[in-house]
């Protein structure tokens, strides 16, 4: 356990030090983060809208931007990809540990390190901007800390899901083709694209089936005060499952490829 928490310390430090993609990163979150408070604007201002109000998905937003490296599904670990093409993750075979968990606590530094560079800027300055483009506080403390609890689960789910997509490389020694279809329906069904109450009731009803909306989704709603009661407790459940159903997906995989993986040249 110790060898586990260094590592994850290692990478997480790592990943502190690019601090130029980080404020690359920020500038790119408040202008979008802004666009899209427009946007929505004018399209609310001509149309009704039942599921989501408008100060509700003002919070959506910002919290999308500030905490886009945290959960975003679009991310993969091009080191690892690289060890799996080139043969060098039989170094990484040669060590104790289990190689799911030393990679899964590896993405996990990863995502924190970037999203700790970002997240009290974008947060700061979406508090900040005037009415009605403005971030605002949760609407309870309860809700605050449920919040924060899927957040965490979110960020999981979404690990795991990356754990999948990099374990399948073993087979296809690409990791494009798989990545790009379900990065694709991941993002729409997670609301980074559009968020998920303005979508279609058809797309809406199959997102409840599938793990992407319980990244995003399920915390900034959470947060807003759009989802509350008995479904926040039994989507925080489903959450769960979810979690376990990922992982045994993804160390079987693993363990498939594991067992029939050869190294060129050596």
């Amino acid at each position: 356990m110790i060898g586990y928490l260094s590592y994850f310390k290692s990478v997480l430090i790592t990943r502190l030090q690019y601090k130029a993609a980080a404020l690359a990163g920020l500038c790119t979150q408040f202008f979008w983060g802004f666009l899209y408070c427009m946007v929505y604007q004018a399209f609310y201002s001509h149309a009704s809208i039942d599921s989501i109000n408008f100060k509700e998905l003002i919070c959506y937003v910002w919290l999308n931007q500030a905490l886009f490296s945290l959960i975003y599904i679009r991310s993969k670990d091009t080191e690892i990809i690289d060890s799996i093409k080139s043969g060098t993750v039989a170094y990484e075979l040669c060590r104790p540990y289990d190689l799911y968990w030393w990679w899964y606590l590896k993405l996990i530094a990863r995502r924190l390190g970037a999203v700790f560079l970002r997240f009290i800027p974008v947060i700061t300055f979406a508090f900040l901007i005037p009415k009605p483009y403005n971030l605002t506080l949760p609407i309870s403390f309860k809700a605050f800390i449920m919040f924060l609890i899927t957040l965490i689960m979110g960020l999981l789910i979404i690990v795991a899901i990356n754990i999948i997509i990099h374990s399948l490389s073993f087979f296809t020694m690409q990791d494009k083709g798989i990545s790009g279809i379900i990065n694709t329906i991941g993002e729409l069904l997670a609301g980074f694209a559009v968020p998920l109450p303005l979508l279609p009731n058809l797309v809406i009803n199959i997102s409840e089936y599938l793990p992407f909306r319980l990244v995003g989704d399920l915390p900034f709603r959470i947060y807003s005060g759009n989802i509350t009661g008995s479904y926040a407790l039994k989507s925080i459940l489903l959450q769960m499952i979810w979690i376990i159903i990922l992982v045994i997906i993804g160390k079987l995989i693993m363990n498939k490829a594991l067992k029939k993986v050869s190294i060129q040249g050596g």
